[in-house]
């Protein structure tokens, strides 16, 4: 059964970004693991993985997409967690857009 876009996104792509954007927070902005959690809205757990590779185990190398992700994880930190959403879908959408994130992209 073919999967829709957004699912695929689901199962390979939101890890991804998450990933991308919680490196960036502690990395690029000085947050611990449990801060980055708290603003992502995940557990430390989750965050411990993603650093330690066992979810999103690709990387984003396209050095625009990643300024843009640290742009969306200051802008998390600044704004709170209620953003998370439109920041996930912004880099969902530029992942996309620039062929990145593809049925074919991703095996």
């Amino acid at each position: 059964m073919l999967k829709t876009p957004c699912e695929f996104m689901q199962w390979q792509g939101l890890p991804l970004i998450r990933k991308e954007i919680v490196k960036s927070m502690i990395k690029q902005h000085g947050l611990n693991q449990k801060e980055a959690a708290a603003m992502m809205g995940i557990t430390p757990a989750a965050v411990s993985q993603y650093l330690s590779r066992k979810r999103g185990r690709i990387s984003i190398i396209n050095q625009d997409i990643i300024n843009e992700i640290n742009n969306s994880a200051e802008r998390i930190i600044k704004k709170g967690p209620k953003t998370v959403t439109n920041e996930i879908c912004k880099i969902c959408h530029l992942l996309r857009d620039n062929g990145m994130l593809t049925f074919s992209a991703i095996k």
